[in-house]
């Protein structure tokens, strides 16, 4: 691949709000990524996909969530939220406590944070979403497990 291409793409990364382009040109291929305002590069655990025989079918019985079993009963969402303001999930994705598998979370429970700190990503699409703090406060708890799915408007923190 021509290096004027190259370069023409990391203009053309630079200049809009993508993360990453990837090109292939018959056999060759080039990609380009960038990382986050906030520094971070995550690299998610590469899975395998299992072959057809060995997956497992869907349990015949209902299973309960983490609260209904945690509460012996079916509970209202949002019914153990403590006292404070709630930090919900803007997008569906999957949730990352820590920037790398090897780093420490970005908060823990009882961490004091400013507005605009990151608390957490959430990986959608290949892309890596920083959760941020919109008000300061101490986390009071947090509520998304790391490399768990996540939906939309799940609460993942609760500051106060």
């Amino acid at each position: 691949m021509d290096l004027r291409k190259i370069k023409k793409l990391i203009d053309l990364l630079e200049e809009s709000n993508l993360a990453e382009i990837e090109i292939k040109e018959g056999e060759e291929s080039v990609r380009l990524a960038r990382t986050p305002k906030g520094g971070y590069a995550y690299a998610p655990p590469q899975m395998q996909a299992a072959p057809y025989a060995e997956q497992r079918p869907a349990p015949a019985m209902p299973m309960h969530s983490p609260t209904e079993a945690a509460t012996g009963g079916s509970a209202k969402p949002g019914s153990d939220l403590p006292d404070g303001h709630v930090v919900r999930a803007p997008m569906v994705g999957t949730f990352y406590a820590s920037p790398a598998p090897d780093k420490p979370s970005f908060v823990s429970v009882g961490q004091a944070v400013k507005a605009g700190d990151t608390l957490g990503i959430i990986e959608a699409m290949k892309m890596f979403n920083p959760i941020e703090a919109d008000v300061s406060g101490t986390v009071l708890k947090v509520m998304a497990e790391s490399g768990q799915p996540i939906e939309f408007d799940q609460p993942l923190f609760v500051i106060g």
